[in-house]
């Protein structure tokens, strides 16, 4: 009998992505970056090491949108970036690619809400200026208009 869709072993033709990181506001493209360091990721160390133009081939954008997008997604403590060397055969040390370092994702969320609430903080901080700053023009109105009648 013909199957049209052959049975797949699921931890080798397929990586997993936590659903979280659509609770993070991320843009497409630092999703598709994600997506794929996950994708290349040591299921044991939770690193890899591609470049930024294997990246870039990977999600069809140049090395320089990549890196922007790197460093977001290591703002955003989804990732962790350390720089590597290689040795020529001729002995001499050139830099390598970047290690990435798969973070937690629960370390990512919780930046993201420290964030979401020192911006409410912020926010509901200068709501209480502004009501202050309204409160004394409006007295001071008043403390002239009695100056003026008086």
């Amino acid at each position: 009998m013909f199957q049209r869709w052959p049975k797949r072993d699921t931890d080798k033709c397929y990586f997993k992505m936590p659903n979280e990181v659509f609770c993070l506001d991320l843009d497409s493209k630092e999703i598709s970056i994600y997506a794929y360091l996950l994708r290349c990721e040591d299921r044991d160390t939770y690193q890899c090491h591609p470049s930024y133009r294997t990246i870039g081939m990977a999600v069809k954008m140049c090395e320089n949108t990549v890196r922007k997008y790197v460093l977001s997604l290591e703002e955003k403590g989804l990732i962790h970036t350390e720089p590597t060397t290689i040795t020529t055969k001729d002995g001499r040390i050139r830099n390598g690619s970047l290690r990435y370092t798969i973070r937690p994702i629960q370390e990512a969320l919780e930046i993201f809400y420290q964030r979401q609430l020192a911006r409410a903080e912020e926010e509901a901080g200068k709501e209480r200026l502004r009501k202050r700053l309204a409160q004394l023009n409006q007295e001071n109105h008043i403390n002239e208009t009695k100056g003026v009648s008086a």
